[in-house]
């Protein structure tokens, strides 16, 4: 879908990844520069981001010549060989070798063979970038600018926020979701908060989030998932310090706010327990 002048996302659907939607959950962000195409995110698996690149095919005639990666998660990264297979360049956060040389990454992907078959299989693997970026950095990549912003940890410790002042379009990779609870995971939520409050003073004409719609109200939708993230905290902050026991600091907590949104069910719990935990320990 095109959301502005040179720019298209496909949008994955709201949902856990499984074998029935291809791990098709994220985001994949198209920026048509004038000499080149670049990527943001290479969705789910090999054969997602073959379909994507044909879509492309469809629209211009440009080599893609760079992939950007906003954080390696699995639904964000299983689609990185396809792009390599054309020739694209890899770009991410150094803080992402922690995790590509970690057990966790290989479990992580064994585990998906098996959930995710045949779509994530033997031939999936996991792919390094070709170009680290230790800060926030400027590059022109096909003849337009893209500002990387170094915005972890966060969600991740390698997030990546992409932004591209030629079209006022912000990539906001998993720090905004957008009409869905976070996957908040073993995140830093305060550094996640401090990171949002940067985004939005961007002014954005338009967003493309990690997960859900992209926005042309940018400042309030950035401000759902940041204040999701306050909430959470605000309510544990004081059963956390005071090592008082989360199911009961769970149940006396108002939900009402957020427990129509998509995914509370599955997400909401499991977040406000890790976030329970990093109080602790920060």
């Amino acid at each position: 879908e095109q959301v502005g002048p040179e720019i298209y996302y496909a949008e994955g659907r709201t949902a856990l990844g499984t074998a029935l939607n291809r791990n098709f959950i994220s985001n994949a962000g198209v920026v048509i520069a004038p000499q080149s195409v670049v990527v943001i995110d290479a969705l789910g698996s090999v054969d997602l981001a073959g379909q994507l690149i044909e879509q492309i095919r469809l629209l211009t005639e440009k080599p893609i010549t760079h992939v950007i990666v906003t954080h390696y998660h699995a639904d964000h990264i299983y689609g990185l060989q396809a792009f390599r297979e054309i020739g694209a360049q890899i770009i991410a956060q150094t803080q992402a070798k922690l995790y590509l040389n970690s057990d966790m990454a290989q479990r992580r992907l064994e585990a998906s063979r098996e959930e995710l078959a045949p779509w994530v299989n033997d031939q999936t693997t996991l792919e390094a970038a070709d170009i680290w970026i230790d800060s926030d950095t400027q590059l022109t990549l096909g003849g337009w600018t893209f500002d990387l912003l170094h915005v972890g940890p966060a969600h991740t410790p390698d997030d990546l926020a992409v932004y591209v002042p030629q079209a006022q379009a912000l990539f906001a990779g998993d720090l905004v979701f957008r009409e869905r609870i976070p996957y908040v995971g073993s995140a830093d939520s305060a550094g996640w908060i401090r990171s949002l409050d940067r985004l939005i003073d961007l002014q954005a004409a338009v967003m493309i989030p990690g997960h859900g719609p992209y926005s042309v109200n940018v400042q309030k939708d950035i401000s759902f998932t940041r204040d999701y993230l306050e909430f959470l905290r605000q309510e544990l902050a004081e059963p956390a310090y005071n090592l008082e026991d989360f199911d009961e600091a769970y149940l006396q907590i108002d939900w009402s706010a957020y427990e129509k949104t998509m995914l509370f069910r599955e997400a909401n719990r499991m977040n406000a327990y890790n976030v329970f935990i990093s109080i602790q320990q920060e």
